[in-house]
């Protein structure tokens, strides 16, 4: 019998550390005048009857978890904007505290439900009293409107067992389709918005000099 509390004590460990670090960026940021790219972070460890329910489905055995399941350990970062997810995963490229093992790109590669977020397994350190351990992090980054679809999708599998009837999965995909539009119009007026603003200060900055 596996001691769960023993096993996910370090990830628990990694989701508290990782937070911290990922907001202290967003704190950063705020401190100036510059965007801030995240606006919040959340994490949590995967519950025991839920990684049972997945190693039955997948077929791992429980000796295995640790490298097989890859998400035992989650983060995620909400951005206002497309554009913001590029920017957050070139600062977690830039970070030198873990390494990353594998990305997915599912906002230019949609999954068939329409499910969009960029997902990316780190390994991260965690020091123990026995000395450091490697933790698998599946780290997700995806806008409000990505989250806010996600989050009812996963609550409609749950309700049916992961068999969703077609004519839901057709209004999902339309969902979908709209919130990734919502998406762009956003950012469209974002970029327009901020080309005003340069416009503004150029005015300001020339009435000064001839002041």
């Amino acid at each position: 019998m596996l001691d769960w509390d023993v096993m996910l004590t370090p990830y628990k460990q990694a989701v508290e550390e990782l937070k911290i670090k990922l907001k202290g960026i967003r704190d950063q940021y705020q401190l100036t005048s510059k965007h801030t790219p995240i606006e919040f972070v959340t994490g949590r460890v995967k519950p025991v009857s839920s990684i049972l329910e997945k190693a039955k489905r997948k077929n791992i055995p429980l000796n295995e978890l640790e490298e097989k399941m890859q998400d035992l350990a989650g983060v995620r970062i909400m951005c206002q904007f497309v554009g913001d997810i590029d920017t957050v995963v070139e600062l977690i490229h830039a970070r030198t505290d873990f390494d990353i093992e594998e990305e997915r790109d599912y906002i230019k590669h949609k999954k068939r439900s329409g499910y969009r977020s960029y997902h990316m397994i780190l390994r991260y350190p965690v020091q123990t009293i026995d000395g450091e351990k490697p933790i698998l992090v599946e780290l997700q980054i995806r806008t409000l409107a990505m989250n806010f679809w996600a989050t009812i999708e996963h609550s409609l599998q749950y309700k049916y067992s992961g068999k969703i009837p077609a004519k839901i999965e057709e209004r999902l995909q339309t969902a979908a389709e709209a919130a990734f539009k919502l998406d762009e119009e956003m950012s469209k007026i974002r970029g327009e918005v901020q080309e005003a603003q340069q416009i503004i200060t150029k005015q300001r900055e020339s009435i000064r000099k001839r002041n």
